[in-house]
């Protein structure tokens, strides 16, 4: 039979053998009631800095693992940007910049304040200054915020791992 003849697998099929697949290796949803963030729903309090990126951080952290009415943990988060010039043109005007940042985390129990899971997590995001004032400001403050999102996930990734 030529490879041309062979029937199409039915999209029911195809459906149907991944998800046997995954079933078979052991996956688990990492949000589902019996996965790694999933036994944390609803049970973490998020502390972080009273700035705009940790106030966003926050969010994304809240957003992800619930809001807490009856707190067993806190995750007490820290979060520090740096700017630097990245693009900068032979009259010396800067036309990107780069803004690495980093986070600090550590997840504790409540009660005896022992500490289930620690790290650091670091990430980047840039933006443009070639526009006007207003839009280059404007840039900075999506590239913070974008910023503290990718460091919040990450800090989900390293938990995932972590309370496992």
């Amino acid at each position: 039979m030529w490879w041309s003849e062979r029937p199409v697998p039915t999209r029911r099929a195809v459906v149907l053998g991944a998800a046997a697949m995954l079933a078979g290796c052991g996956f688990r949803p990492v949000y589902g009631p019996n996965g790694p963030l999933g036994r944390l729903a609803g049970l973490v309090a998020v502390e972080a800095p009273a700035t705009d990126e940790g106030f966003v951080l926050r969010n994304r952290l809240v957003d992800r693992l619930g809001v807490s009415e009856r707190a067993q943990y806190l995750l007490e988060t820290d979060i520090v940007i740096r700017g630097a010039a990245v693009a900068v043109t032979t009259e010396q005007e800067t036309t990107r910049f780069s803004l690495p940042g980093e986070a600090e985390y550590r997840l504790m129990e409540v009660t005896t304040g022992r500490v289930i899971a620690q790290g650091q997590v670091t990430s980047f995001s840039s933006y443009s200054a070639t526009g006007t004032a207003v839009s280059t400001f404007a840039g900075r403050d999506d590239a913070e915020e974008r910023l503290a999102i990718a460091l919040a996930d990450q800090i989900l990734l390293r938990l995932t791992a972590q309370v496992a």
